[in-house]
């Protein structure tokens, strides 16, 4: 039987994959991350913006902790990689590019599938399965391993952010229902322009609140400290969530 989670050394691609990790971390600037000291002793969720592939290659390659990391399931089938890559990264490019998008859709499908496979990640579904999701998440809590989440969808919020999908909270309550522990929701803002990435002032989940309550009170913080934090830095490009030309990219402030 196919262990629940294989050691990588058992996963098809695991030395492709090392390959393609040596080089990201080889030609990628390093982000360096400041605020550790904000992390909670007990692992915790921590929330942060996109940002393109810098969200997902700063949590695999620089946070301070161990953790996994979020990752749209599509992204680990190649199958289903170009219709959800073109989808997700590139429907707003110029409409006469978008054949040339739609063959890089194809062309990085087998390499996303063993980099995303072998890297820490959490398959995220969005239909009937996203409770497995929340539940892995809640067990990799279990093992004393922290939970990066990249929510934004395609809902502005202000100039920094995109709105946040909810559903993540969802984690807390069945961690807490598991563990009776209140698990910690850490904002954290990625900002490739300064190279740095900044960990915030965590909240706390709260079981005593009806859970949609909790659901938007948590949401609403983590999204307005991640604009706070990113607003005090020294003005600077924003990476947003939509795959916008570089020349649109707004200012901090």
């Amino acid at each position: 039987m196919t262990e629940k989670h294989p050691e990588k050394s058992h996963r098809k691609g695991w030395y492709r994959y090392l390959f393609v990790k040596s080089l990201v971390r080889l030609f990628y600037p390093k982000i360096t991350v400041s605020g550790a000291e904000n992390l909670p002793e007990k692992p915790a969720l921590i929330i942060g913006n996109h940002c393109h592939m810098n969200g997902p290659i700063t949590a695999e390659l620089y946070m301070p902790r161990k953790r996994y990391t979020w990752c749209a399931s599509e992204m680990m089938d190649r199958k289903e990689v170009p219709a959800y890559a073109f989808q997700d990264f590139w429907s707003e490019k110029p409409k006469w590019t978008w054949w040339f998008y739609k063959a890089m859709s194809h062309l990085i499908a087998p390499l996303s599938e063993i980099v995303f496979t072998n890297a820490d990640t959490i398959a995220v579904y969005h239909d009937r399965r996203v409770l497995t999701t929340l539940r892995e998440t809640a067990e990799r809590l279990e093992e004393g391993a922290d939970a990066v989440i990249f929510p934004e969808h395609h809902v502005p919020y202000g100039t920094i952010l995109y709105e946040f999908q909810e559903g993540f909270v969802e984690t807390a309550r069945i961690y807490f229902k598991k563990t009776g522990r209140r698990v910690s929701f850490v904002p954290f803002y990625i900002a490739p322009a300064l190279k740095r990435a900044y960990l915030g002032t965590p909240v706390v989940y709260d079981p005593e609140n009806p859970p949609a309550e909790e659901r938007r009170r948590i949401t609403k913080y983590l999204m307005e400290e991640i604009t706070r934090m990113a607003e005090v830095l020294p003005r600077h490009r924003v990476v947003p969530y939509p795959n916008i030309p570089k020349k649109e990219y707004p200012y901090s402030r």
